[in-house]
Order: structure tokens, then C-alpha cells, then sequence
């Protein structure tokens, strides 16, 4: 395989993108600055050096522990506890709390073979003679195309390298090319941490295999190299290539792990690696990247978010250095980055076949990483996923529903072991072997809340999509052994007669007690889902009846404190002094479904989220992102965004706790989608919590509970147009501030659609496959005038042509012989003699919501004069716009649906500064020279520039109504300038 098919050479790539993270130096940090790359499976961290390129990569099921490690025990008790629990509740039913270190000593037990995710080593690329000072430098990550790069300049030769994580190929696949014949050399080799391994190479193929000295555990990686001309040579543990156009390597790794309970082993990697490395090396390098992109690129495309975005032109790592949190382009620029690199990352991090993403998604360099690298199930592995079904990744959820229905089997026999109970259960954290019992870390050992916790994901899949198949022979067994297992388990308080959870834990902090706030909404949860389930599916009815009952005796965990605010626990033990990390009292807002917004709960949560403060780590900050979108409070939300970016991202982008975890990734995307559309409550509520740093924009692709793809633009803080595609027939019901106002609701054919409004809703009977698009009655006859440029702007000099500034091509013919006056503000004032007027073709304005028109105008003559003029005598304002002078010399304007005369007087006879805007309500204000002169009020309903007619500046279309006097400056913007900017509208025009 030394040689292939010929392949483009590549020059160092500058990527002008939204969506690329891109540097200007090699990274030399693996958490902070190094670029990954995955496909679920296989992850890899790209640095880009240029006399050493380093790439570490992973393999997700590489892990130390579990069957074959000494000792294992899945956490389940190794000897038994007769009546442990039962004596723990009683302490606590007599006592009213206990210390985290009385129940460990009387429930916990050491780990041992918990195990940890393991780095399989290290790829490099060693390049002889590389220049000390290369120019040119770039390092960069796209996230459209899932594609890392590296280029720079040397001796007059492009040196370039690519790398992508092919899912379909099972592969992670590199390229390196120069502008140059003969100029790519370079060794590869690879090293490992660990020595239980041993090293091949046979045909430019290196081979690592080995078996773990801790567990067993075989495994096994294979990197073909491919050139294109030159010569390759094998040594005992690299490949090196001589004076080649371009090489290409292919690397896929494996183990012997399967997912399957108890023993968790399944066949040698061997032959499975063999073959995937065999088919991509078959392959060019464009034909396993044009795969890659079809299979990424139809998850990621599906989404897109605008938020008036500019992208500046200096690194990532500045540009998130310079972030203020304002709302400024180029803080919207990260902000829209991090939302889709959060995508990226889910998509690289969880595919179907792979153990779901873990603390660190798929990267890691260590071989003893922090918190193991492990699956914690008290908010972080949930967390990972709450951006996939509103984001439309629902096929990343593959991977954690498999997990999940896997862990079942080991859990019902911890539920049988430690509890003699139904169900299944699983405590704080856990691994790929099983682990559902408990260790001896106190504030964080016991949380067998965390099974019930993990189904709610695999119910709002179903609420999702609605695919009743997926609901039963997916979901609802996991559910319904999770609900069993509370139904055996509640406890009677004394204090009520309540059922409750004993002992309860509120992560990470305070005594064990009975019935902690978050305990109880999460039972609730979890039944209150298996029972709508089982109605939907029209099954177990006894267990309906068992869960019915239990409701009504369950408290829910959700009581208002002696400050106001939402007790943690059931006794008022808040402290308003508290700022810990956790909030988990709030799961009833987020991610459960209990809080609505505008309620006495909501203001109870808010006032403990406010009293938590805007601090915490990187994933605490994601969760009050949440949070407070699910307040519909924006900006607070906005503000948790920034604390996120400004002081726990680091420069590659990753969330930190510190140290990295990537559930604060997700969260934040999750927090960022919260923010423009919610659907917990059954209602499609479009733009819910829209921050004013963002008061225009689009996103398209999102996905609503009810099988709904939602599309929605707004502008100046308020929804322009909602598209709706639902993929299921039946009721539809949509929210919007939108509704409130004038708007109508038409489907893909323009017919327009029955819906029934209250106040800001509408529902009606949608159908699947149609769309449905609700759209503001003013606000979209046609496309709207671009908003970040003039409308038109001229400034007549000389003759009779005049160009237009505004770069829309508006230019105006003077419709005779062309005078000018010296004495006009800019010394060329065009002269109006009564047979003067300017006029372009016919030109479209576009809709215009808001809009200035300014002139540098002297005003003479008698009757009605025209100032600007698109629209056709006797129209009373609904078909483009008029302003004019009365014969009473007061302003006229005729546009958004009314002839308005004003109660401005226009003085005559001399130049003046002639301003008149109409905001966004309709309201007209008139000023001469900077002051305002007067006003008036026209509709809501905006300026219709939808026909194709001259626009006139001193004439009506007729020809008729012409103004005498002169005019020098003029020009129309296409929003209404504040007083303050009145002066400045030359500025802005020219």
C-alpha cells in the first residue's frame, strides 16, 4: 500500500467561518489548547506542532477495573447488612438528620476495581529539518465540516495536514501534503504510558497490542501509512516517509470489552480493527472524507443559529480572552461558536455503536484521569445529553439508551442485594462493567435517586418523537423497573404520614435526612412518567393502580421556605448565605417539569437561585443557564452564559470544573436552545427567555416535544416569523409574543390555517409532513429592507446622474437641466425650480418595520410639496410611503396603514436638517436642525415597500406636487434613530 491514486495537494487552509476554531501557534497543552476530534468511538486530540506533531487518542471502552481486576465487586455489599437501612431511617426519624459519615460507616464500603478510562497513547509525526520559524501558522477546528488543520509557510513550499474521526469508517484518518512535488517526509511513531503492550510494524502498518495488566482486558490499534510517491520504510516501531507529494495514515483501535452483563468481554479486537483500517486504507483520502462529512454533516446541518454574528479576524483563544459578555458582534461570535461546538462535541462523542459520552466525552490523556473519567449519574452524564433531543441529535441518544438498559441487569441484583426490593437501582457514579452499588466518599456515595434520574432522558426521547415502538420496547421497561424499585422503598415520615425518600441526600452538601427537596421530585418524576406511559401503552394496569396510589401519598418535595425561597429540604434548613455549586432543588424546574413559570414556586426558585449567586463551577454554571430560561428571565440566563465563557472555558473551548469536564459544553448549548424555544409543558413556546444581547437573530432546526422542527426569526427583541414542521398529525399548540399582535398562520401553499388564539397561543390541527409558518400580519409581505445598510443615500454634486451610497444601487437621474447652489451645507446643493425632481427606476424598498428619512432640504413654494415619494396618489398608506409638506407647511406622513398629518411646522426658506423617524409602534417624530418639532401616530403595522415603482425625492409619481427650494444630502435608514443619534444620520448614510 506505498502507493495510491493520486491526491490534491494542500495549501495551508484559511478557513473565513464562523464555526472554526483557529490559533495561531502549536498547542502545548493537552486540556487547555490541544483540538479534538471523534467519531463516538475513537477520540483524538490534534496539537499541531511543526517539527513534532502530537496526537493523542483514545478508545472508549479502554478501561482498567471490572470483572478480571482484583477484587470487584460492582459496589454491591460483600458481606450482609441485615436491617442497615431500616436503622439509618430510624436514626433519622428520631433525630431529624444524620452526619454523611454516620451513614457511610453504617452503608458504604471502599471501591475496588472501580477501574478508569484509559488513554490508548500517543501518535507522532516526526518532520526532519522542520523550520525553526515557520510563517503562516494556523491550527484550526471546523465544526461544519468536523475537520482539523494545520498549515504554514516554509522556504516557499504550503505545508499542510488534515485529520477527521470517520464514523462510517470506524477510523481516524490524516493527511499530509506540501504545494510542493516531493517535499512531505516525516517518521511515525506512537508511545504509550503504559508497558503492557508490545509494538509490530509490517508493510507501513504499525501495529499496538497488548492486554491490561489490571483486568485483562485485550486490545489492540493499527495505523497504515499510504504514500503518494517517495519511499516508505519500516523500523521495528515506526514508519517513516521519504520525499513523498502527500501520505495519508488510517488508525483504528479496539478492545475486548462488550456491554454485556456479567462477565462484560466479548470477542479479540483483532480481527474488527483489521478489517476497518484494511477498507479506509482502500480508500482516498477524499472518498473517506467526503463519507465523513455526508454522515456528520447530516446530524450538525440540521441547525443553525444567527445571532448577527461577526466573526473578528484574530485566534480563538484571543477572541475568547477578549469576551465581555456584552452585545457586541464579536461576543455574539463565541456565543453562537459555543453553542455548536457543543453539538460538535456530542455528535464526536456519541454515536450508536460506543459507550455513551463520559465525563470527558472521549478524550482522555491520562491513565488515572480526575474522577476516573467515569460516568457520574448525580447530573453529569444527564447532562450530557440535554441538548440532543431539543438540538435534533436524537441519534446520539443510541449509545445512552444501551448504556442505560445495560445496567439494569446489574442493578436489579444490587436492588435485591442492599434493599430486597424490586427494580433496579444505581448510586452516585458508575463504569462500563456494572457498577451499581456504593462506595465510602460520604457526600457522594449514596444517591440511588440516580436510576430514576437517568430514564427521564429516555421518556423526553419519547415525548420527542412519539414513537410508541421505541416508548415499549425501549423505554418503558428501564422506567418501570426504576419506578418499582420507589414503590418498594418510600418511607413513611412521622411527621406527615408522607412518603418519602430515607435516608436522602442533597448533593454534595448538608446531613442525610428524610424527604430532601431533590429526592422527592425526581420519585415524582419517575412515577408520574411510567404512569403516563403505561396509560399511552395501555398496559400493567395493577402497576398503574400502585402508582396511582403512591402519588397521592408522595410529598413532592416542593415547599416554599421562611425567606421565600425553595427549601432544599423538608425542614427549613436554607441558608441564604449558601453558594454551593449544587442547586438541586431546582430539578423541578429544570430538567423536571413540576415549576411553571409565573407561579409561587417559580418565585420561590428564583429567589434561591438568586441567592446561590452567578458563581460555581463550569457544569454549575450550564445548569443555571437553564435555570433561568426556564424563569424566562434572558438576560440573567445570558449572564450565566457569559460567567461560563469568561471564567470556566478554557481556550480550546472546553468547559471547565475545573479541571475539564464537557457536561458544561452541553449544558450551555442545552441553556442557549432553553432560551429560544421551550416545549416541557406541552406548549411550543418560541422564544421564551431572548436576551437583549441578542435582538436579532434566526435559529432553525430546533425540535420541539410533539415530533416539531421549529424555525423562528426575530428582530429588535421581537419574533418575526415561526415555521413549524410536525412530523406527526394532531393538535398543535404554539406561544409567542407574536400571537398577541397582528399576525396569521398559513401553511406551505400559502392557505391560510383555522387556529383558535388565547392571548399569546394558538392551536390548531396540524398534519404531518405540511408546514406551517406563523408570521407577523405587518411585519413579512415581503423581504424585509437589509438592515445594516442605508435604504438609499444620495448626494447630488454635479450633472444630472447621482449615484446611490448605500451600495443597494438606488441611483437617481435629476429629471431636467441640473443647477446647483453653492451655499448648501456640503457647497452643491441641488436646485428644485419647479421642473426639478430626482427619480430612480422602479426599485422595491422591502418591508420596513422602522425607518429614518432625513434630508438637507430648503423648503419653498406653496400647496402640497413632495419630500420622498414611493407610493401612488390617493393610496392611504398601505402601499409604500410618503412624506410631504402641507399647504399649512406642516409634515405629512402617509405610510404604515394612515395619512398622518403632524403637528410639525417645517420652517421655509432656508436650509434646515429635516429628520423623521417612525418607531416600531408606529409613533412619527419630526425634527428640524436636532430638535424635535412635533409628531404624530401611524400603525404598528410598518411601511409596505413590497411594489416596484420609482422612488422620488421633490415629485409625486405623477410628476406632480414638486417641492421648489434646493436639497443637498438625503437619505432613508431603515430602522428610527434614537434622539440622541439624530445628528448623526450623515454618519450613518454616507
Amino acid at each position: 500500500m506505498a502507493n495510491a491514486e493520486p491526491e490534491k495537494s494542500a495549501a495551508a487552509v484559511q478557513t473565513p467561518d464562523d464555526l472554526t476554531l483557529w490559533y495561531d501557534k502549536p498547542a502545548t497543552n493537552w486540556e487547555t489548547q490541544a483540538l479534538p476530534i471523534g467519531n463516538g468511538a475513537l477520540g483524538a486530540m490534534v496539537f499541531g506542532g511543526v517539527s513534532s506533531e502530537q496526537i493523542q487518542f483514545n478508545e472508549k471502552t479502554l478501561w482498567t477495573g471490572g470483572p478480571g481486576s482484583g477484587g470487584y465487586n460492582a459496589g454491591n455489599w460483600t458481606s450482609p447488612r441485615p436491617n442497615a437501612i431500616a436503622e439509618v431511617q430510624a436514626q433519622i426519624d428520631r433525630d431529624g438528620r444524620m452526619s454523611p459519615s454516620a451513614v457511610t460507616a453504617k452503608l458504604g464500603q471502599p471501591k475496588s476495581g472501580f477501574g478508569a478510562y484509559q488513554t490508548f497513547g500517543d501518535l507522532w509525526l516526526d518532520v526532519p529539518d522542520a523550520p525553526a520559524s515557520p510563517t503562516g501558522y494556523r491550527r484550526e477546528l471546523s465544526l461544519r465540516e468536523a475537520v482539523a488543520r494545520v498549515g504554514y509557510t516554509a522556504g516557499g513550499v504550503t505545508y499542510s495536514r488534515e485529520y477527521f474521526a470517520s464514523h462510517p469508517g470506524g477510523v481516524i484518518v490524516g493527511r499530509i501534503s506540501a504545494s510542493q512535488a516531493g517535499k512531505v517526509s516525516f517518521t511515525l511513531r506512537t508511545s504509550s504510558p503504559r508497558s503492557d503492550k508490545q509494538v509490530s510494524v509490517a508493510n507501513g502498518r504499525l501495529t499496538v497490542r497488548g492486554t491490561l495488566a489490571d483486568n485483562g482486558m485485550r486490545f489492540e490499534s493499527q495505523i497504515q501509512v499510504v504514500t503518494q510517491g517517495g519511499s516508505r520504510t519500516d523500523g521495528t516501531d515506526r514508519v517513516t516517509v521519504t520525499g513523498a507529494d502527500s501520505a495519508m495514515f488510517v488508525l483504528s483501535a479496539g478492545t475486548d470489552y462488550a456491554g454485556t452483563h456479567p462477565a462484560y468481554r466479548g470477542p479479540d479486537p483483532h480481527a474488527k480493527v483489521t478489517a476497518a483500517v484494511d477498507a479506509a486504507a482502500a480508500r482516498t483520502f477524499d472518498q473517506l472524507r467526503a463519507a465523513h462529512q455526508n454522515d456528520y454533516r447530516k446530524l450538525f446541518d440540521r441547525v443553525r443559529l444567527d445571532l448577527g454574528q461577526r466573526v473578528p479576524a484574530i485566534p480563538t483563544d484571543r477572541l475568547r480572552a477578549a469576551y465581555t459578555g456584552g452585545a457586541s458582534a464579536d461576543d455574539r461570535a463565541l456565543e453562537a461558536m459555543f453553542f455548536a461546538y457543543g453539538r460538535y462535541l456530542l455528535i464526536s462523542s456519541s454515536r450508536d455503536e460506543a459507550l455513551p459520552a463520559n465525563l470527558q466525552g472521549v478524550w482522555n490523556n491520562s491513565t488515572s484521569p480526575p474522577w476516573s473519567a467515569d460516568y457520574h449519574v448525580n447530573i453529569n452524564l444527564q447532562m450530557n445529553y440535554w441538548l440532543a433531543e431539543q438540538t435534533n441529535l436524537a441519534e446520539t441518544t443510541v449509545a445512552y439508551d444501551r448504556y442505560i438498559k445495560a445496567m439494569v441487569a446489574p442493578g436489579r441484583k444490587t436492588a435485591q442485594e442492599m434493599f430486597g426490593s424490586r427494580g433496579w437501582v444505581v448510586h452516585n457514579e458508575t463504569n462500563p462493567f456494572g457498577f451499581t452499588g456504593v462506595h465510602d466518599w460520604a457526600t457522594a456515595f449514596w444517591f440511588p435517586e440516580a436510576a430514576a434520574w437517568v430514564t427521564q432522558q429516555m421518556y423526553d426521547h419519547y415525548r420527542f418523537n412519539g414513537d410508541t415502538a421505541y416508548l415499549r420496547d425501549t423505554a418503558y421497561p428501564v422506567m418501570k423497573g426504576a419506578a418499582e424499585f420507589w414503590l418498594d422503598n418510600l418511607h413513611v415520615d412521622p411527621r406527615d404520614g408522607k412518603l418519602v425518600v430515607s435516608p436522602s441526600y442533597s448533593p454534595e452538601q448538608g446531613d442525610f435526612s428524610a424527604g430532601a427537596s431533590m429526592s422527592q421530585q425526581i420519585v415524582f418524576d419517575v412515577l408520574t412518567n411510567s404512569l403516563e406511559a403505561a396509560r399511552k401503552l395501555n398496559v400493567d394496569s395493577a402497576f398503574q393502580a400502585e402508582v396511582t396510589a403512591a402519588l397521592s401519598k408522595l410529598d413532592r418535595g416542593i415547599r416554599v421556605g421562611s425567606w421565600g425561597q425553595l427549601q432544599e429540604w423538608k425542614s427549613d434548613w436554607d441558608d441564604r448565605a449558601n453558594t454551593h455549586r449544587h442547586v438541586s432543588h431546582l430539578f423541578a424546574l429544570h430538567p423536571g417539569r413540576q415549576i411553571v413559570a409565573g407561579t409561587p414556586e417559580a418565585a420561590a426558585a428564583k429567589v434561591s437561585l438568586t441567592a446561590r449567586g452567578d458563581g460555581g463551577t463550569g457544569w454549575s454554571k450550564a445548569w443555571k443557564v437553564n435555570f433561568w430560561a426556564r424563569l424566562l428571565d434572558g438576560d440573567h440566563s445570558h449572564k450565566m452564559l457569559s460567567e461560563q465563557l469568561k471564567s470556566s472555558t478554557l481556550d480550546n473551548l472546553w468547559d471547565t470544573h475545573p479541571p475539564f469536564q464537557i457536561d458544561g459544553n452541553f449544558g450551555a448549548t442545552s441553556g442557549v436552545a432553553e432560551m429560544l424555544l421551550q416545549s416541557q409543558h406541552d406548549t411550543i413556546h418560541v422564544l421564551p427567555a431572548l436576551p437583549s444581547a441578542w435582538p436579532t437573530g434566526s435559529v432553525t432546526g430546533l425540535r420541539a416535544r410533539g415530533d416539531v422542527t421549529v424555525d423562528v426569526s426575530w428582530r429588535n427583541g421581537s419574533g418575526e416569523r415561526i415555521t413549524l414542521r410536525p412530523g406527526r398529525t394532531g393538535a398543535v399548540k404554539v406561544r409567542s409574543a407574536l400571537i398577541a399582535g397582528r399576525h396569521r398562520v398559513q401553511d406551505e401553499t400559502g392557505a391560510t390555517v383555522g387556529a383558535v388564539r388565547d392571548g399569546e397561543t394558538l392551536t390548531w390541527n396540524a398534519q404531518a409532513g405540511k408546514t406551517y409558518t406563523i408570521v407577523d400580519d405587518g411585519a413579512t409581505p415581503c423581504a424585509p429592507a437589509p438592515a445594516d445598510r442605508p435604504v438609499v443615500a444620495w448626494d447630488p454634486t454635479s450633472g444630472t446622474a447621482v449615484a446611490d451610497a448605500s451600495g443597494n444601487g438606488r441611483n437617481a437621474t435629476v429629471s431636467s437641466t441640473a443647477a446647483y447652489d453653492a451655499s448648501a451645507p456640503t457647497g452643491s446643493g441641488l436646485v428644485l425650480g419647479g421642473s426639478t425632481y430626482l427619480t430612480t427606476g422602479n426599485t422595491t424598498l422591502g418591508f420596513l418595520r422602522e425607518a429614518t428619512f432625513a434630508a438637507e432640504v430648503k423648503v419653498g413654494g406653496s400647496g402640497y410639496r413632495r419630500l420622498f415619494d414611493s407610493q401612488p396618489s390617493g393610496n392611504p398608506g398601505t402601499d409604500g410611503v410618503i412624506v410631504d409638506i402641507t399647504p399649512a407647511n406642516k409634515l405629512r406622513f402617509i405610510g404604515a396603514g394612515l395619512n398622518v398629518t403632524t403637528d410639525a411646522t417645517v420652517p421655509t426658506g432656508r436650509y434646515l436638517d429635516l429628520v423623521v423617524t417612525m418607531d416600531r409602534t408606529g409613533t412619527v417624530t419630526v425634527y428640524v436642525d436636532g430638535v424635535r418639532v412635533g409628531g404624530g401616530t401611524a400603525t404598528a403595522a410598518g411601511i409596505t415597500g413590497c411594489a416596484s415603482r420609482p422612488l422620488r425625492f421633490a415629485a409625486d409619481q405623477g410628476g406632480g406636487q414638486r417641492l421648489t427650494g434646493a436639497v443637498d444630502r438625503m437619505a432613508i435608514l431603515p430602522r428610527a434613530l434614537t434622539a440622541a443619534e439624530i445628528g448623526t444620520w450623515r454618519d450613518l448614510a454616507f
